[in-house]
């Protein structure tokens, strides 16, 4: 070998080795010390094991700026290809410059060209404070392809290809803009925090003085916000949660959720069920229950778990086909449908209906919550943006309505005829109609209540008499032909796996063509 080629060779070798050390040895300790991976180390641990391949590795090196402060490339997770980007804080604090923010840019960019998942791991503080002396413009490299090009790619590759972001550090301006378009927003508790503008602007401009946690942390943004879906207690874990949630989402589009095989019994009753729902529809009981029971061998990712309480939403299996759960909680303010629930339903219902997703909609609920808070928050416009995401739809959808399905519990569940809704089953229990029993007793016989010499006695004789004669689900069965069938509670599982079967086939067309529709937001 010619001594110029291997002159050559070994400056790359060193150039690159230079690169893999980020900032140094001192900023990487520091990150070790706050319990943080670095950008490389999480990619490492993500992806499976000598997979990463990088991008424009030597992108700023020669400026003393590896990367210019961030690492990107491509690699497989369980074997599947993934574009992933993880921001460095090492190098320039993982500040976004121009060079950062083109190779944001390009990595989503290849994902959605080649139709793989684009995960982003992100960790800075924003955009890179130009030099007012130099710059060209008083924005500086915002002007260019920057961090704020992202937002282009983003948007064009929403609904083509899953996008997940974790947030692993403070991020800051432009830097949230990109997880808050993405699909799924993970954090890290007491780690990771989200703001537009900081603590310390807030104090200067509000005169407000304020926390980062309390300000934008973890937990303000899974529990108060709904911006992010899960948070972790480490980058491990979160980088865990990333890997589990991957595995119930396909690659793009044009692809369905990977089939795994849970061992579980297609077969299998659901006895526990039975104990579980009490007939009384104004007891409380936890739906997590009937989805544990229901699903293959107990596993369900639930999305916003701390967010919307009253409703219930996230993947498991059937058979080990992935479906979209979407449940009413009656241990949290009884089921009702709100505004905050109503966000978190059609966001989710969406997401399933882009990427071939069949959605099951488990049923107990009194309708949307009463009162001037609720009203003047505008649920009309937050619960018609269900509606619109029900009637939208167009992957098989499956309702159940385990005991309860009063007014408009019915609309923003899908329970009524010509939503699209494919198939429609009750358990034996259920009570249905405009009000609750109880209520529409008083509207209907109240006077007769009232006036009658022991009206305690006749209010339980016509309450008896309501729930048996035209609440009772076997009467609605037989008038209403928007329902499929009332099955035993202990054959659910069985009764929705052959539902699945048989809307597996189920063409997927847009009725009407157009661009896209003006969904109320």
């Amino acid at each position: 070998m010619e001594k110029k080629t291997e002159d050559r060779i070994r400056q790359l070798q060193e150039a690159k080795e230079n690169v893999l050390r980020g900032g140094g040895e001192k900023k990487i300790a520091l990150q070790h010390e706050k319990g943080k991976l670095t950008a490389r180390e999480r990619i490492d641990y993500l992806l499976d094991k000598n997979s990463f391949v990088e991008f424009k590795m030597l992108l700023a090196h020669l400026e003393g700026a590896p990367g210019d402060g961030i690492v990107s490339g491509y690699g497989t997770i369980d074997g599947r290809v993934v574009c992933i980007y993880s921001q460095d804080p090492t190098v320039k604090g993982g500040s976004i410059g121009s060079l950062h923010g083109y190779k944001m840019y390009k990595t989503v960019e290849q994902a959605l060209e080649m139709g793989v998942p684009l995960i982003g791991l992100h960790d800075s503080p924003g955009a890179r404070l130009p030099n007012i002396t130099k710059a060209k413009t008083a924005l500086g490299d915002l002007m260019e392809k920057s961090g704020a090009s992202i937002f282009y790619p983003n948007t064009q590759a929403s609904g083509i290809i899953p996008q997940i972001s974790a947030i692993m550090g403070s991020c800051a301006g432009i830097s949230v803009y990109s997880p808050a378009l993405t699909d799924f927003t993970l954090m890290v508790d007491k780690q990771s925090h989200m703001f537009i503008t900081g603590p310390a602007m807030v104090e200067t401009v509000m005169g407000e003085t304020i926390s980062y946690e309390d300000l934008g942390g973890a937990r303000i943004h899974c529990q108060v916000t709904g911006v992010a879906d899960r948070r972790f207690s480490d980058d491990k874990e979160c980088l865990d949660g990333i890997r589990e949630l991957l595995s119930y989402l396909p690659s793009n589009k044009d692809e369905k959720p990977p089939l795994i095989d849970m061992g579980d019994d297609l077969d299998r009753l659901n006895d526990d069920v039975v104990n579980v729902v009490p007939s009384s529809p104004s007891k409380p009981y936890d739906m997590h229950k009937i989805i544990y029971s229901l699903v293959d061998r107990g596993q369900f990712f639930e999305i916003k778990p701390e967010f919307a309480g009253e409703m219930i939403v996230g993947f498991g299996r059937l058979n080990n086909e992935v479906v979209g759960i979407v449940a009413n909680q009656p241990m949290v303010r009884a089921g009702s449908l709100t505004v905050d629930s109503s966000d978190k339903q059609t966001r989710f219902m969406r997401f399933c209906d882009s990427f071939n997703i069949p959605i099951i909609l488990l049923v107990d609920t009194p309708a949307y919550m009463p009162g001037s808070a609720q009203e003047h928050e505008g649920i009309i416009r937050h619960g018609a943006k269900v509606l619109y995401a029900l009637c939208e739809a167009t992957v098989p959808r499956m309702v159940l309505v385990l005991r309860k399905s009063y007014g408009g519990g019915n609309l923003g569940m899908g329970v009524v005829a010509g939503m699209g809704t494919d198939l429609v089953y009750y358990w034996p229990i259920v009570e249905v109609g405009v009000l609750g029993a109880e209520a529409s007793v008083e509207l209907f016989f109240g006077k007769e209540i009232k006036e009658s010499d022991k009206p305690e006695e006749t209010r339980e004789t016509r309450l008896k008499e309501y729930i048996e004669k035209y609440s009772n689900p076997m009467r609605e069965a037989s008038a209403n032909w928007g329902i499929d069938d009332i099955i035993d509670p202990r054959e659910t599982r069985r009764v929705l796996i052959k539902g699945l079967n048989l809307l597996s086939t189920k063409k997927r067309f847009q009725r009407y063509p157009k661009r896209h529709g003006n969904i109320p937001m």
